[in-house]
């Protein structure tokens, strides 16, 4: 008879609020992707209030993390601090709208040096933010995103392009857009007017944001390829987790 198969273990860090559509999206389009597979997938929603002192340790049975939205978040640091940790151990991750936002600010510190790196939404008076003010709104707004030739993300999806929807007011500032073209963190897909809408990580098992909601397919329904490959991904790290 065989052993059943450790199951993967899937941190949701953000607050969670049954109102969010997001949110009610989220589990929707993971048991989508989850069935047919001899490893199943648990998931557990973390609060940020809960990422309080060794976050590693906290986070150190999970096999991945989707940063999900609803920013501001309670507890900014320890969202930060769980990022950094998927990044440099890693682990996949995956982070959608709020959690795009804040892998950026997570890599603008670390790796680009900006000191104190700010959210225009957090710091309204920053002169300088890293995460700023939309030029347009994308509040229950949808629109085209082009994948950039060669990325993961182009690959998953196997085209060009794809419309998807948003619910934020907030992205990366167009004068830190130039310092991804340097890499390892480099834009994985833009708007139609050009502006970065998703970025990835080269040299990582999966490391991926997106501006828009991707985990919006599951309320209509719809399997959908990214949070697909981030689960293969998930599924995949736990051997690494079980030899720690």
């Amino acid at each position: 008879m065989d052993t059943p198969r450790s199951p993967a273990r899937l941190a949701l860090v953000g607050d969670h609020d049954p109102a969010a559509v997001a949110h009610q999206g989220i589990p929707l389009a993971l048991r989508l992707v989850a069935g047919g597979s001899d490893r199943p997938l648990d998931w557990e929603w973390l609060h940020t209030s809960t990422l309080v002192g060794d976050v590693p340790a906290r986070l150190g049975g999970f096999d991945g993390i989707w940063c999900v939205p609803g920013s501001p978040y309670a507890n900014t640091h320890g969202v930060l601090a769980a990022i950094r940790w998927a990044r440099e151990r890693g682990v996949p991750f995956f982070g959608t709208c709020g959690g795009f936002q804040h892998a950026l600010l997570d890599y603008a510190a670390a790796v680009w040096n900006v000191d104190a790196p700010a959210h225009a939404e957090l710091d309204p008076s920053a002169a300088d933010p890293v995460i700023a003010p939309l030029t347009c709104g994308l509040v229950e707004q949808s629109g085209t995103i082009r994948f950039e030739p060669g990325t993961r993300l182009r690959s998953i999806h196997g085209s060009d392009d794809a419309v998807e929807g948003y619910h934020c007011n907030y992205g990366l500032n167009p004068a830190y857009a130039t310092r991804l073209a340097s890499g390892p963190l480099r834009v994985a897909a833009r708007d139609l007017a050009g502006d970065v809408r998703a970025v990835e990580l080269d040299g990582h098992p999966f490391f991926l944001a997106t501006l828009y909601q991707p985990e919006r397919s599951g309320l209509t329904g719809q399997r959908h390829p990214l949070i697909a490959a981030f689960v293969d991904a998930v599924r995949a790290h736990v051997p690494a987790r079980l030899h720690r």
